[in-house]
């Protein structure tokens, strides 16, 4: 427990004496700490300032001397930490996912659709074509996007988008046509 200080120290603190309230200061502030942190309040010392700054600034409203003071303190210290468990309600804290230990994560529906189609025919062939043309064809058929899209993900210009997409398309249709001449 602080140890008392005499009235007259809220009284010089109550006219504006800066020793008195850096005396209230080192006298009170461990038991607030204390208080706080065993709370569980998750910045204590930020905490322990704003009950200060409070108290001091309502310090000419505290009657019943030493122990007006230490009982006007700590229910400013109660409010604080009541404040906090309601933020903490309001916004409670965010853990980091970890999908390898979240036993109902499944393959994503373009997953799906990619394995399937890296199986098909259409799969095969799209192999076929280089790695740019296969990316271009995927985004701009597939993800439906525009070639100024495209370009902006692969980093090129929209001319070099348009040479591989014809590129792309001519290849394929050319392996298209070469297995219909084989059935």
């Amino acid at each position: 427990m602080a140890h008392a200080l005499p009235d007259d120290v809220l009284s010089a603190a109550q006219s504006g004496d800066p020793a008195a309230f850096s005396s209230i200061y080192t006298t009170l502030a461990p038991g607030v700490t204390g208080y706080l942190r065993a709370r569980g309040m998750e910045d204590t010392e930020a905490s322990v300032q704003e009950v200060f700054l409070t108290v001091f600034s309502r310090i000419g409203t505290v009657r019943g001397g030493w122990q007006g003071l230490r009982t006007f303190t700590f229910s400013v210290a109660h409010a604080r930490y009541v404040d906090e468990v309601r933020r903490r309600a309001r916004h409670p804290g965010f853990a980091d996912y970890d999908p390898g230990a979240d036993p109902r994560t499944t393959g994503s529906a373009e997953e799906a659709v990619l394995d399937s189609l890296a199986a098909s025919d259409v799969g095969k062939q799209l192999k076929a074509l280089n790695p740019d043309q296969r990316e271009v064809l995927l985004l701009r058929i597939v993800a439906d996007l525009s070639l100024e899209q495209v370009a902006e993900i692969m980093g090129k210009s929209t001319g070099s988008i348009k040479q591989l997409q014809r590129r792309g398309l001519l290849k394929l249709k050319s392996l298209i046509e070469r297995k219909e001449a084989l059935v």
